[in-house]
């Protein structure tokens, strides 16, 4: 077990070197956390339980989302499933979003089919995009759009200088509030 010194010299020997353009404050923990939970306010609206219909090149499925926070706000956690009609599980992902003050910049840290990648996220009021590299010349660009209970997001295969072709939707409503992931953290005793 880590004492609390220990820990803290650990923290601060892991902590990356500031870069010249950036402010004092952005390597002010307390700075730092308040900036992060000011831009992770900007995605609450994805909070909740959401289900609805997805398709990917033709073949139809349930989709679900859940998306919550964690430590505090900092980070917010997204678990996709997509489910055949008898209730198998046909695609899985999770997702870790967060906000770095320094680069004033939001990223997700994804894992789906065996897969792992970061990926930039680019905020706006109504949602939030990203893209996947796909190989040479080639990537996915996933849109998505939240209005109040609806959750509309497409993804868009873009290979050189063709038009975009959209090869995944989905379509969900949220269906309540989740606990997920803070409700069942180990108890300290």
């Amino acid at each position: 077990m880590l004492t609390p010194l220990i820990a803290a010299l650990l923290l601060v020997a892991q902590a990356p070197a500031a870069a010249p353009h950036a402010s004092a404050s952005a390597w002010d923990p307390t700075a730092r956390t308040a900036a992060q939970h000011e831009a992770m306010a900007r995605l609450a609206f994805m909070d909740g339980q959401w289900r609805g219909e997805g398709q990917m090149e033709g073949n139809a499925f349930t989709q679900t989302e859940r998306v919550g926070p964690l430590l505090g706000g900092v980070v917010r956690l997204v678990e996709g499933r997509a489910y055949t009609d008898d209730g198998g599980t046909v695609f899985n992902a999770f997702a870790v979003i967060s906000y770095d003050p320094a680069k004033r910049a939001y990223m997700m840290r994804s894992h789906a089919m065996s897969f792992a990648g970061d990926f930039p996220l680019t905020v706006r009021p109504d949602g939030f995009s990203w893209v996947q590299p796909m190989g040479p010349g080639a990537s996915i660009r996933y849109t998505t759009t939240i209005a109040g209970n609806e959750w509309l997001q497409i993804g868009e295969r873009i290979a050189g200088d063709a038009p975009p072709v959209k090869m995944f939707e989905m379509k969900l409503r949220r269906i309540g509030d989740s606990a997920w992931p803070v409700d069942g953290a180990v108890a300290p005793e």
